[in-house]
């Protein structure tokens, strides 16, 4: 939050190509004033480890030392790699931005652009619109996805390619509540008669997703079957092969299994499902990594949205029945993790990887 004394600067030429290049692409990322500037670095570094404060605007606390400090008003300088930065925050004036629009961020990165978009594909947060003559890539398409995911956590816009001729700007405004599923990270893995019980005191229907089919055993005579037509493999050297395969079947079979993984199930009825999938998990949210008890990997605990129409949840402006769906579901999983975080602790993160409050939730 910018101080209400302080006086922020005119957004620069909001209508031209103000400090891009040609080779760079402009995007203005529109904010609140109820949104801590902080947070922005914070987000920065869910998504990018280099992130760091070139020049940090006056009354921040930065979590990484920045360079410098530039005076109230001032704008700063937030950079999330060598060829991508946040100018701000600039005030909004001129920038054709949504009403309630605060702060505004200036964010330059290198213009990266593959093949135009495939017609009729998902687009929930309207990339594809924004971008028709061909979607961003590599590091663009890093931080276009990062600014959308930024927008709809903090309750701000994103006005795409500022001035670019061939393509006239466009504002998305993601809809916070499009993105409903939530990952917990834990050191406590609970077996999954346990997670059921724990789950089972928000949903007693919920059911374990870990049934299968006995194993009969291969088919009678297939040791007396040749493996291709003309295989010449002598029949006493076939039958001992098979033997042996035997022999290591009826020994992973009698000696037990080690459990790795489990689902629960929780049915919505109308509203769809929702699925609680558990696991070992080496890839952690890069906030997380330095954790000690994250250090070798943690148990994940995906909680996720299945809806009875997976192609409507993609678009962008689905059916008022299908958002009050997604909002009971949205409650759902909200409950169902913070159950299941007071009974293994850890850390929760969003679709984003943006780290989350239980009391958030």
């Amino acid at each position: 939050m910018v101080p209400p004394t302080t006086r922020l600067l005119p957004l620069p030429d909001p209508h031209g190509v103000g400090s891009a290049q040609s080779y760079q692409s402009r995007h203005l990322l529109a904010l609140p004033g109820d949104v801590l500037v902080d947070e922005l670095e914070t987000l920065a570094l869910s998504r990018f480890g280099g992130a760091r404060w070139d020049a940090a605007p006056a009354g921040t606390d930065p979590l990484v030392p920045p360079a410098r400090t530039v005076g109230p008003g001032q704008p700063g300088v937030l950079r999330t790699s060598r060829h991508t930065t946040l100018t701000g925050p600039y005030a909004p004036s001129g920038a054709g931005l949504p009403p309630g629009t605060e702060m505004v961020f200036d964010v330059v990165c290198p213009r990266e652009r593959g093949e135009a978009p495939y017609p009729g594909g998902g687009d929930r947060d309207g990339i594809a619109r924004a971008f028709p003559g061909g979607m961003p890539a590599r590091e663009e398409e890093r931080v276009v996805a990062w600014l959308v995911a930024t927008a709809r956590r903090l309750g701000g816009s994103l006005r795409t390619d500022v001035g670019n001729p061939a393509a006239p700007a466009v504002v998305l405004t993601p809809d916070p509540g499009a993105a409903i599923d939530m990952t917990l990270y834990s050191d406590v893995w609970l077996d999954p008669d346990a997670a059921r019980a724990v789950v089972a005191r928000l949903h007693p229907r919920v059911t374990l997703a870990t049934e299968g089919r006995s194993y009969g055993g291969p088919p009678r005579g297939i040791g007396e079957l040749p493996l291709y037509p003309g295989e010449q493999m002598d029949p006493e050297l076939r039958r001992a092969i098979h033997a042996r395969a035997d022999d290591v079947d009826i020994a992973a079979l009698t000696t037990g299994t080690v459990l790795d993984g489990y689902g629960l199930l929780v049915d919505l009825a109308m509203d769809g499902m929702v699925a609680v999938e558990v696991g070992g998990e080496d890839r952690l949210p890069l906030l997380l990594r330095a954790l000690p008890w994250a250090s070798q990997g943690a148990v994940c605990y995906r909680v996720r949205w299945e809806p009875r129409d997976l192609v409507e949840s993609q678009q962008e402006h689905p059916s008022l029945e299908h958002r009050v769906a997604r909002k009971r579901a949205g409650e759902a999983v909200a409950a169902i993790t913070r159950t299941l975080h007071a009974a293994a602790g850890g850390e929760i993160a969003d679709e984003s990887e943006f780290l989350v409050e239980p009391e958030d939730l």
